[in-house]
């Protein structure tokens, strides 16, 4: 995997923090913007390694986040986990309010999008109440090639947890198509037979990018 370069040298205007004066919050990715919330490196550790190390945290620790989680990445102390910790929580609470409830499952794309830039695939599971209101956005798995692999007790576990209604599987394709695979149609059968069994509702199945996104119930495949 391709390091970004030290921040000092990197030209000034390139830097995070000067990118976003210049440019807006939405030219960053989202290893820069944490760069810039984090502000620098620890001990032994350069500021793109932990914002990378925070960054892969984030990603694949359940929900809710706590503390000790945080504190275990090197570089994170108590200090700047409670700092992260509120500014997520603050964030959660302007753009993603409790009871966020969808008319559609396409609607859940904004609150994933932020996916979209992995450089592995991520299997997201979204539980919903009755109401269709948004109980949870999870990392099922994090890259793995063969989702041939994935057993349906990874994806329902938190959801039978959650009491949730229904479901709605996402993944993001790093390469950027939206084309489904031959993999993608066998494992959406699976666990939607697996979930008819648990009486929960998979509610549709979406491939998506930054631009586009492919929705099996919209196509008939669900």
């Amino acid at each position: 995997m391709r390091q970004p370069k030290p921040i000092l040298d990197i030209p000034t205007p390139d830097r995070p923090r000067e990118k976003l004066v210049q440019k807006g919050p939405h030219a960053l990715s989202d290893l820069e913007l944490l760069a810039v919330v984090l502000g620098k490196g620890a001990r032994g550790i350069s500021l793109w390694r932990l914002a990378r190390l925070t960054l892969e945290t984030l990603d694949a620790a359940p929900e809710p986040l706590r503390l000790e989680r945080l504190c275990e990445i090197p570089g994170i102390g108590t200090a700047r986990a409670a700092q992260l910790l509120a500014a997520l929580e603050f964030c959660r609470r302007r753009i993603h309010p409790a009871g966020f409830r969808i008319m559609e499952p396409t609607d859940i794309l904004p609150l994933i999008r932020i996916y979209a830039d992995r450089r592995q695939e991520h299997l997201l599971c979204i539980s919903l109440n009755g109401a269709n209101e948004v109980l949870a956005i999870r990392v099922v798995t994090v890259g793995l090639a063969n989702r041939g692999l994935i057993h349906p007790r990874e994806v329902f576990a938190d959801p039978l947890t959650d009491r949730a209604a229904g479901i709605i599987l996402a993944h993001n394709h790093p390469a950027g198509t939206i084309e489904a695979s031959s993999a993608d149609h066998e494992i959406t059968r699976r666990l939607n037979a697996a979930a008819a069994v648990l009486g929960i509702h998979l509610f549709d199945h979406i491939i998506f990018n930054h631009r586009d996104h492919f929705s099996f119930a919209a196509h008939g495949l669900l």
